[in-house]
C-alpha cells in the first residue's frame, strides 16, 4: 500500500518497516508467522532493488557513453582532432595509439598489488593417458553370490536369538511376578510399581513389552483397585480353564506412556 512512498529516496519508510520486522521477529513462535516475515523480506528485497536503481551519483545518472569518451581521452586519442582527419581507417592498428592499452596497464597497476596467478580448472595435462583397469566379473559374481547365500542363514540366526532372548525375559519376569504375589498375596501388586523404571524410560517400555506377553497368554491378568488404579498378579492354574471358557475374559489393551508421564 505504501510501495510509492518507500521508493521516495528522501523516505526512510523502508528503513523503519524493516526495523519493525525485526522487532516482530524476536517474537515469532508459529510457522505461519515466520512465513509471513519471509514473505515480507521478500517484498522488502524487491522495493530495495527498485530503489536502488533509482539512486543517481551527484544527481546524475551514471552514463557510459561519456565514460568511454573520458576513457579514450585518457589514453591519448582526440576525437576532435581524428573527426577533421578521419584518415582512422588508413592506420594499420586504427585509430587507438600504439602505447594506449599500455598506457591503460600501467595505470590500473597501480591499484593491484599482484597479477591474478594463473592455475588450472580442471588440474594439469597428463602426459600419458592412464592404464585401464582389468574387470574381473567372475570374482565379483562368485563373492556376491557367496553373500546373498550367507545373508538368509545370518538373519534367521539373529530372529532366533532375539526370540530366545524375549522368551526368557518374559519367564524372568513371570517369576519376579509369582515370587512377589507367594510372598504376600493379599497386598495387590500396583501394576505401574511393577514395570516402571524410574532410571531408564526406555527399560520401562521393555518391561510393558515383555508383560503384555504375560497377558496375551493368560499367565497374569490386570484389574483394578478401589482406587481405580491398575494391579497385577499371576493367574491361578487351578482356575485358568474356567476363565479361558467365558467369552472376552481375557483382552488386550493400548496404553500411552510418554516421558513425561513416567517422569
Amino acid at each position: 500500500e505504501n510501495r510509492e512512498a518507500m521508493l521516495n529516496p528522501r523516505s526512510n519508510r523502508l528503513t523503519e518497516a524493516l526495523e519493525e520486522a525485526n522487532t516482530l521477529f524476536d517474537g515469532v513462535c508459529g510457522a505461519r508467522e515466520a512465513a509471513l516475515d519471509a514473505q515480507f523480506l521478500v517484498l522488502a528485497s524487491s522495493i530495495g532493488k527498485e530503489k536502488a536503481n533509482e539512486l543517481h551519483s551527484e544527481m546524475s545518472a551514471f552514463d557510459s557513453t561519456a565514460y568511454a569518451e573520458d576513457v579514450l581521452t585518457f589514453m591519448g586519442i582526440n576525437r576532435t582532432e581524428m573527426e577533421e582527419t578521419d584518415d582512422s581507417e588508413d592506420v594499420p592498428g586504427g585509430f587507438l595509439p600504439k602505447d594506449a592499452w599500455l598506457k591503460m596497464g600501467e595505470e590500473a597497476l597501480k591499484y593491484f598489488k599482484r597479477a591474478p596467478t594463473f592455475h588450472y580448472m580442471m588440474g594439469s595435462f597428463e602426459s600419458e593417458p592412464p592404464v585401464p583397469k582389468q574387470r574381473i566379473e567372475r570374482q565379483k559374481k562368485a563373492s556376491r553370490g557367496k553373500a546373498e547365500r550367507a545373508m538368509p542363514a545370518q538373519l534367521k540366526k539373529m530372529e532366533e536369538s532375539h526370540q530366545e532372548a524375549t522368551e526368557k525375559e518374559v519367564e524372568r519376569i513371570l517369576g519376579i511376578l509369582q515370587t512377589h504375589f507367594e510372598n504376600d498375596p493379599d497386598i495387590p501388586i500396583s501394576f505401574f510399581d511393577f514395570v516402571i523404571d524410574p532410571n531408564s524410560f526406555a527399560r520401562t517400555v521393555e518391561n510393558l513389552f515383555h508383560v503384555s506377553f504375560l497377558i496375551r497368554d493368560g499367565l497374569a491378568r490386570i484389574k483394578l483397585d478401589e482406587d481405580g488404579l491398575p494391579i497385577i498378579e499371576p493367574t491361578k492354574p487351578s482356575g485358568a480353564g474356567e476363565e479361558d471358557s467365558r467369552a472376552g475374559a481375557r483382552n488386550q489393551v493400548i496404553i500411552n506412556l510418554d516421558q513425561r508421564e513416567w517422569k
